[in-house]
């Protein structure tokens, strides 16, 4: 499970563009106006092959009891105690506050590791000008400029001394046959998650009713079939941003997020009345991201007729066509019409995520595929392919080795890609193809 990074801090003091640059996103809106940021906004952080979930949250005023103020302390006091280490932010500029000594006995009194960052400090001297700051008693000030970017590097490795220690290789998890396999299942709200998992389970396991928001964390559920372990979780339907309204709800993100990122297999759960939404895209792209191997269902098939099946396979294929390589299954969960069909999808999936690609097999590939088709000439140089080799596992990683390979265009990797997917049947799974040139010794 990734480790949680909260960012917290009185109004205006640069929490939005930390959470920006650390996500290499413009997810939170930046702009010189006290108390722009409201409700908690998730990111993801990746550095050294580890991957966080960071929190923003809006400015935190631990006295205020009435009015917006107030709401906006309750969503950040829930961040800190969602979050792994916090990382409270001040004004260098600006100078120590009250309100800074007010947030500093808030986080004192619960113990959080906690890393004080002392923001826009560009150009200033740090042993006199920010000497201030040790009242705080929360140990070192790291000085940063969130919008230039100075002593970001230094920050992430403090914050990455106060996590806890890394959790193992999910591809080493998943080569164990002896552990079951985590199957999350994913998709917005009142889609029949639920539903599905009690279909499976033959009971009612999980509170299923029509109304939006019921399940409110991940719920993991262990279950065996034909032999074969498997830990259902059932998450948290994902609500478009502006929809998210109760503090819990926020909560159930978080926990959603890093069960997709946990599992082995993510089975996303499409509503065939609702058609495909932006949301759904949304999610899509965060469990390819994650590289999970993942399988998609249309649930409530038995609700739309012929033409609005029609309309919504082509939606698919417009809207989520970076996923054409997950099976498409229909099903209704509520008659249980097809659910069982699923398991072959979920078996191949999984399977193909944990594939192991001889060598010599993917070299020949590769050197089958060039010679049916080269690489597109760059200038003077045309990239030459050598060699392949498999560089991990869950998600699937192929690493080719050769020449100019820095001009390998766009169109040539999907290319190769599907040459891969053919040849060793990769269905269900992101597939990661990582390019190394050689280096010419005579170059000096």
């Amino acid at each position: 499970m990734n480790p949680v990074i909260a960012l917290v801090g009185r109004p205006n003091v640069g929490k939005s563009t930390l959470f920006n640059r650390l996500t290499k996103s413009r997810d939170a809106i930046v702009a010189d106006y006290a108390g722009l940021t409201r409700d908690r906004h998730y990111g993801q952080l990746k550095m050294g092959g580890r991957s966080w979930i960071v929190i923003d949250t809006g400015g935190f005023e631990p006295r205020a009891e009435t009015g917006i103020y107030h709401e906006m302390a309750k969503q950040t006091r829930q961040a800190v105690i969602e979050a792994d280490v916090v990382v409270f932010v001040v004004d260098a500029r600006e100078g120590l506050s009250a309100q800074d000594h007010d947030i500093a006995n808030h986080l004192r009194k619960l113990g959080k590791p906690t890393c004080l960052v002392a923001n826009k400090a560009e150009g200033m001297q740090e042993g006199i000008q920010l000497s201030e700051f040790f009242e705080l008693g929360l140990g070192q000030v790291y000085p940063i400029s969130a919008s230039h970017g100075q002593g970001i590097r230094g920050l992430l490795d403090e914050i990455e001394a106060l996590l806890p220690m890394a959790p193992e290789e999910e591809g080493d998890e998943a080569a164990d046959d002896n552990r079951p396999i985590k199957l999350a299942v994913a998709g917005r709200p009142n889609v029949g998650k639920s539903t599905l998992i009690n279909v499976w389970l033959g009971e009612e396991r999980l509170v299923a009713f029509d109304l939006p928001g019921t399940t409110r964390d991940a719920i993991r559920v262990p279950f065996e079939r034909e032999g074969q372990m498997f830990e259902l979780i059932d998450t948290a339907g994902l609500r478009r941003k502006g929809r998210v309204f109760e503090a819990i709800e926020k909560f159930s993100v978080v926990k959603t997020l890093q069960a997709i990122e946990s599992a082995n297999v993510v089975l996303l759960l499409l509503d065939a009345t609702q058609g495909i939404t932006d949301q759904d895209a949304h999610i899509a792209g965060f469990i390819l991201e994650s590289g999970r191997a993942v399988v998609l269902a249309i649930n409530k098939w038995e609700a739309v007729d012929d033409y609005q099946r029609e309309l919504l396979k082509r939606s698919i294929e417009a809207r989520l066509g970076f996923l054409k390589f997950a099976r498409m299954n229909f099903i209704s969960a509520k008659k249980r019409q097809g659910v069982n069909s699923l398991w072959g999808a979920i078996a191949h999936a999984h399977r193909s995520a944990n594939t192991k690609m001889p060598t010599p097999k993917l070299t020949r590939t590769l050197l089958e595929a060039v010679q049916f088709q080269a690489p597109k000439r760059s200038g003077m140089f045309r990239p030459k392919l050598r060699y392949a080799h498999q560089g991990g596992m869950n998600p699937p990683v192929i690493v080719i080795h050769g020449n100019s390979l820095e001009h390998v265009t766009d169109s040539y990797r999907r290319f190769l890609e599907g040459r891969f997917r053919q040849v060793f049947d990769l269905e269900g799974t992101p597939l990661r193809i990582e390019f190394k040139t050689s280096q010419n010794p005579y170059k000096e």
